[in-house]
């Protein structure tokens, strides 16, 4: 496995851990889903948000919700985070105990009728080349490309360095 790719596979993996040391301060910032979902083409975005980061990280993840209300496929081809030098797409597993992350080269399809979770431990975004390290309660912008609906503006909410989820940001 590649240095870089053994190096985001580890963030993604041990930052979870990280949570066991976190103390119960003050909550979490609303999930971005109470800014309402965003309209593109067909397709309805939801809940973008992103982990905090320890300082001189390089990478972080993104998770978001996506549904095709629409009657063809569209896939989610690329995107963008304004503090982030590259934007990729990957699937985490997990087989006989040991942790494993590919990229999704061809991107992530969206079936009509079809809502797909970009979450923690399975499919998310990968933000690399990050160029400051990502605050809980910070609100970063960014963009989705998808082939069919085009480009999206979305605004990714960052949570807890242990978060599991858009709406739970402890435990």
């Amino acid at each position: 496995m590649p240095l870089r790719s053994a190096a985001l596979l580890a963030l993604l993996v041990l930052a979870p851990a990280a949570q066991a040391q976190h103390s119960h301060g003050p909550a979490a910032p609303a999930p971005a889903a109470s800014l309402g979902p965003v309209r593109a083409g067909a397709l309805v975005v939801e809940q973008p948000w992103s982990r905090a980061t320890p300082g001189g990280a390089k990478v972080a993840g993104g998770y978001i919700r996506i549904t095709n209300t629409g009657r063809e496929p569209d896939r989610l081809v690329g995107g963008s985070l304004a503090v982030a030098g590259g934007f990729e797409m990957h699937e985490s597993s997990e087989a006989d105990g040991v942790a494993r992350m590919r990229p999704l080269e061809r991107g992530l399809e969206i079936a009509p009728g079809q809502t797909v979770e970009l979450r923690p431990g399975g499919m998310h975004v990968m933000f690399v080349d990050l160029k400051e390290p990502l605050r809980e309660g910070q609100a970063v912008r960014g963009t989705l490309r998808f082939e069919r609906a085009g480009t999206v503006e979305v605004t990714f909410q960052v949570r807890g360095i242990g978060a599991r989820d858009a709406g739970h940001a402890h435990h």
